[in-house]
């Protein structure tokens, strides 16, 4: 799989990718989507914020189809035939040891996993927005898994970092403009559809080594 942030700044977009930029407004929005590598002998941790949990859950559900989570899932529409509860606008449904096979569109997964190759584990509550940059909790997230998923987990989060032993990314989010979309009246939509338009600085701290890259997007 490709995580969001690889498809966005490799022009590959959808409407998927869409979603995490729907909050922005013009403006600068700096230590956004951290993510961090810690890599050991045997095993490898990574952190990240909370925008990557669909990401991990996607992944580790991609590797191992055989695994089974505990936790809420958060949908913007009901899901037939599972009880959950509506809170703040969006369906709360709580699994436990359990596949996700239902909810394949989930607004968010704020799942844990128990393997004797992957640890997963991820906070409950989304956090308010409007944070300040440097109250950002960048572990949100915490991934722990066996080495020799390495290489899938570098092609998918960390593709242009060089090897190393300990990496660090975040980003920063520079929307110049939006791009309203013509002939829609619904508020909600408008938002919705709306496309970001403006740039995305990467700062990569790779075994006490910086490097930055800026990429355009339309999001």
């Amino acid at each position: 799989m490709e995580s969001f942030l690889k498809k966005v700044l490799t022009n590959k977009g959808d409407e998927y990718t869409h979603r995490y930029f729907v909050r922005f407004g013009k403006g600068q929005y700096n230590r956004r989507f951290l993510i961090s590598l810690d890599k050991g002998a045997s095993k490898v941790k990574i952190r990240t914020s909370f925008e990557l949990a669909n990401d991990l859950v996607n992944f580790v559900n991609g590797i191992n189809k055989n695994l089974k989570f505990s936790g809420n899932i958060l949908t913007k529409d009901k899901v037939s035939g599972v009880d959950g509860k509506k809170k703040a606008g969006v369906f709360v449904y709580e699994i436990s040891e359990s596949s996700i096979e239902q909810f394949e569109n989930a607004y968010y997964y704020l799942l844990d996993v128990n393997h004797s190759e992957i640890l997963l584990k991820i906070k409950k509550s989304l956090p308010k927005p409007g944070k300040a940059e440097e109250k950002i909790d960048n572990k949100f997230c915490a991934l722990y898994f066996d080495l020799k998923y390495l290489p899938q987990v570098k092609e998918t989060f960390f593709w242009d970092v060089p090897d190393c032993k300990k990496a660090k990314i975040e980003h920063d989010v520079i929307i110049k403009e939006i791009e309203f979309p013509k002939n829609e009246k619904d508020p909600v939509k408008i938002r919705e559809l709306a496309k970001r338009v403006g740039k995305i600085v990467r700062r990569i701290n790779f075994d006490g080594k910086n490097a930055e890259k800026e990429y355009a997007i339309a999001a």
